[in-house]
């Protein structure tokens, strides 16, 4: 079917309507062999609340948007390569049924349908389109997504000091690493990501620690890798020909307490210490 539709007048029209309703705010979209599958509304679990966000499924990206005027007008467009897409179904809670994650390396986020068999006819049509792109390309599938937010009224005190109360004048922070609803004094660190963003990051304490080790330990085999191989033979001096010894490492509602975020097994409450 995408290869039928790739260049007739109807695929044409449709993604220039899709250009025409987000208008001078959203990026270009027509190119070559670029086929829209289909669109529809699906609720996205934001920081706040969750809303309402229209979404175009293409044979190689996923396009999202606030809406203003429903087929008439969006904004804030969002691109997602599907290359770069992995998908995680998610049990229902109280205040959202139908879930699942769409998973990035640069931002991962909870969408819900109106029912079960629209969400399967999404995630169906969504990995078939990652499946051909894949084979297509011979990439491999995301391996580190990115955490996704926690919803700020996930939780009234800080996820990692476990002490700390919010209030109008003590706000919730999110680690950018474990997506952790965090109080300042637990998120006053900032380390650089280059895979989620060009500029230092805000993260919590105990991540922060953790990528700092991870470098130390990242800093030391590349220190053991350009040290010179120590010779029994004096005056002998290592090749520096193709014979190399090199490692093969190189390769606004209340959440119950017992809801199920996303898939961890273990209690958010036992990550702080």
């Amino acid at each position: 079917m995408m290869d039928h539709l790739a260049n007739t007048e109807i695929n044409s029209q449709r993604i220039a309507a899709v250009e025409n309703c987000f208008g001078a705010s959203g990026q270009p979209l027509a190119l070559p062999g670029r086929v829209l599958l289909g669109e529809g509304i699906l609720t996205k679990e934001c920081r706040k609340k969750p809303k309402p966000r229209i979404f175009f499924l293409f044979n190689d990206i996923l396009v999202y948007g606030s809406i203003i005027l429903n087929k008439r007008k969006y904004n804030s467009q969002h691109i997602i390569p599907l290359e770069d897409v992995t998908l995680e179904t998610l049990p229902d809670t109280l205040q959202m049924k139908n879930r699942w994650m769409i998973k990035t390396s640069k931002k991962s986020f909870v969408v819900s349908a109106a029912s079960l068999t629209e969400r399967k006819e999404w995630i169906s049509h969504l990995e078939e389109c990652i499946k051909h792109l894949l084979s297509k390309t011979g990439r491999q599938p995301c391996r580190e997504p990115a955490a996704p937010w926690i919803p700020d009224k996930a939780t009234d005190i800080c996820m990692r000091c476990t002490h700390t109360k919010f209030s109008t004048l003590t706000r919730r922070h999110h680690c950018r690493k474990c997506g952790f609803v965090v109080c300042a004094d637990c998120s006053r660190q900032r380390f650089l990501m280059p895979r989620l963003s060009p500029k230092p990051l805000r993260v919590c304490n105990l991540c922060y620690r953790q990528l700092l080790a991870e470098k130390k330990k990242e800093a030391e085999a590349d220190r053991r890798q350009t040290e010179p191989v120590p010779c029994a033979v004096q005056g002998y001096e290592p090749s520096s020909g193709d014979d190399s010894d090199k490692s093969d490492d190189d390769k606004a509602e209340q959440w119950p307490a017992d809801t199920e975020f996303y898939t961890s097994q273990v209690s958010w409450s036992s990550f702080h210490s």
